[in-house]
């Protein structure tokens, strides 16, 4: 998900996203829907959750964070 749609979501639950990392600014969006804030921390680039929208970008993220 590009960070232009991020910022979106963020904004509309009410959330500054300034000029936040990518991550701290998803995170900040898990809280504030009452989840997790675990983007970017599937180990092994394996997540159980398959039905969250950052999924995808989670484990991209993962994969980077690990090499």
């Amino acid at each position: 998900m590009k960070m232009n749609e991020i910022r979106k979501i963020a904004m509309t639950q009410g959330i500054q996203p300034k000029k936040p990392p990518k991550a701290a600014l998803v995170k900040a969006i898990q809280l504030n829907e009452g989840n997790f804030d675990c983007f970017g921390s599937a180990t092994a680039g394996i997540c159980d959750q398959t039905g969250c929208i950052w999924n995808e970008d989670c484990i991209k993220q993962s994969v980077t964070n690990a090499a």
